[in-house]
């Protein structure tokens, strides 16, 4: 006995009527639109990690002195934006790497690793079954990956300055901020999540209330078929 649709007229799958109803394994029957919701916000939220590989994730601005209108910095998920070479020059004279150095190996596979997730979460809609959180974990994952990674890149950098450079002496290692203010020598920093990173959380958060709409639908089939195939046993055994 399988899962089906109770309906004289096919066409009302198309409208979402919703007299459309989803017969179970053991004759009970759920509305149509309890399997719709959950593939729909699913979907979504792979859409919006998708839409998340456009936009900075990541975003810092430097004000000294002498630099009345400030330096900054937009970190995306495969290369970088912003002052990067006056940035690179005044690094040049603490010793300190360029700061493409940092997280390469990271954006150069990050639009594979997305698109992956993505198609993950899309993958989770056609599988009624618990692994399909399975699938859903990289996608829930992922941001609180990347300010792990970030925070070890921006700590590595910081803590990489020559002390036999130029100015390699006046300024002591440091990790600048993930996230509010803070002070570089002379520079003030302000470090903020870019719309990338907030898309890709609010993408988790649309994944949980996805896969518990998916366990409210498909956990009653689970159920429906184990309680047939109870039902089958002890009629054999009589």
């Amino acid at each position: 006995m399988g899962v089906g649709v109770r309906s004289g007229d096919y066409m009302n799958l198309l409208n979402l009527d919703p007299d459309v109803k989803v017969l179970l394994p053991d004759g009970s029957a759920r509305r149509l639109m309890d399997y719709l919701i959950p593939s729909a916000i699913l979907m979504l939220a792979a859409l919006m990690l998708m839409i998340s590989m456009f936009v900075p994730y990541w975003h810092m601005s430097l004000t000294a002195p002498q630099y009345p209108k400030g330096l900054y910095v937009d970190v995306y998920v495969n290369h970088l934006e912003g002052d990067v070479r006056e940035i690179d020059a005044l690094n040049h004279y603490l010793g300190m790497p360029k700061l493409d150095e940092g997280g390469r190996l990271e954006r150069s596979i990050s639009i594979i690793a997305v698109v992956v997730q993505g198609l993950l979460l899309i993958a989770a809609v056609f599988v009624h079954n618990r692994w399909a959180a399975a699938l859903a974990l990289p996608a829930l994952a992922f941001p609180f990956i990347f300010l792990a990674d970030l925070w070890l890149i921006l700590y590595t950098y910081g803590h990489s300055i020559d002390p036999q450079s130029a100015l390699g002496g006046a300024i002591d290692p440091f990790t600048p901020p993930l996230f509010g203010a803070g002070m570089i020598g002379q520079f003030g920093t302000v470090a903020s999540a870019g719309p990338g990173l907030i898309l890709a959380f609010a993408a988790a958060g649309v994944v949980l209330i996805g896969l518990w709409f998916h366990r409210a639908a498909y956990k009653p089939i689970v159920d429906a078929r184990n309680k047939v195939k109870a039902s089958t046993s002890q009629a054999a055994q009589a």
